[in-house]
């Protein structure tokens, strides 16, 4: 592709009844990019994947993958598609069903060479109904990148597979990556974001609430996370410290996200019998739950004043 700009969303909306499931993003991914596409249940993420794949038309903005349309775009085999669910004849062995996808495509990749790539080489001769959903999920691995495309689009690739086929997938995507292909890939596993990703885009409520390196994104957030063992821990008055924004407990174990972890400190070694204490600075999920908390906070004060 000459094009520096793989996708390009520009004020796209979409609306569902009632239910504004997107409200205005813009959002460029460039060439070569690896980006994460993060947020809660309902923050839009599924939806603008649809419209980027050219399944759902957006009520208003426009959709551009590389130089046309998301429609063109799959119909020339510039983008492979993984999605949780769907694409699977369970009756159908590994093998039959990935010579049925390269049958759709001009010029697919080698049915043997993309069973390679996955890791499954070994299951061709399987039925589909009798795989793990580990196992399934990398079919449908091989399956997108069967049309060797410029864009790889991953919708919780990972879902169902155990700590070790994780790892394995992720460096068969570091491969495909190493070629020069794009990648969007949506996760809840925000480990895999801050391990995998070039850029992280955060949604909540149908927008782009943050939108950069993982490293940028914890940065953004000030504070630190203090963990300590706590017997008997008082949380009402842990949580009522200032700058403690969060507590969460795991049996004795007490979780203090805090603004002002110096200020904490001091009040477990004086007040409390705390002990095996730890303290470290904000991760990515500390982060994404900070931005989500302000973003919350702006939206209750922009409806006060509405």
């Amino acid at each position: 592709m000459t094009t520096t700009t793989a996708v390009s969303l520009r004020g796209v909306t979409k609306k569902y009844a009632d239910v504004q499931a997107v409200a205005g993003v813009d959002l460029t991914i460039r060439a070569g990019e690896v980006v994460a596409l993060l947020g809660p249940n309902g923050a839009g993420k599924s939806t603008t994947i649809e419209m980027l794949l050219g399944l759902v038309k957006p009520d208003q903005g426009t959709v551009q993958v590389y130089d046309g349309t998301p429609v063109e775009a799959i119909a020339q085999g510039t983008v492979g598609v993984m999605l949780q669910s769907g694409g699977i004849i369970e009756d159908a062995k590994v093998g039959e069903l990935l010579n049925l996808v390269a049958g759709l495509h001009k010029d697919p990749m080698p049915v043997e060479q993309a069973l390679e790539r996955a890791g499954i080489a070994d299951l061709a001769g399987r039925v589909m109904k009798g795989l793990s959903g580990g196992q399934k999920q990398r079919v449908r691995f091989a399956m997108a990148i069967i049309p060797q495309p410029d864009l790889i689009v991953l919708d919780e690739p990972t879902t169902g597979m155990d700590v070790e086929s994780r790892r394995d997938f992720w460096a068969s995507m570091h491969e495909e990556t190493a070629r020069g292909r794009t990648v969007l890939f949506a996760t809840h596993y925000l480990e895999e974001a801050d391990s995998y990703a070039d850029r992280v885009v955060l949604m909540r409520q149908g927008r782009v609430v943050a939108d950069g390196t993982a490293a940028q994104i914890k940065a953004s957030v000030s504070g630190r996370t203090i963990r300590a063992t706590i017997p008997g821990a008082d949380l009402a008055a842990l949580a009522s410290l200032p700058g403690v924004r969060n507590v969460e407990t795991r049996g004795e174990v007490v979780l203090l996200q805090c603004a002002d972890s110096d200020n904490t400190l001091r009040h477990l070694l004086e007040n409390t019998t705390a002990h095996d204490i730890e303290v470290t600075s904000a991760d990515l999920e500390d982060a994404v739950l900070a931005i989500s908390d302000q973003v919350k906070e702006q939206d209750k004060a922009q409806e006060t004043l509405a």
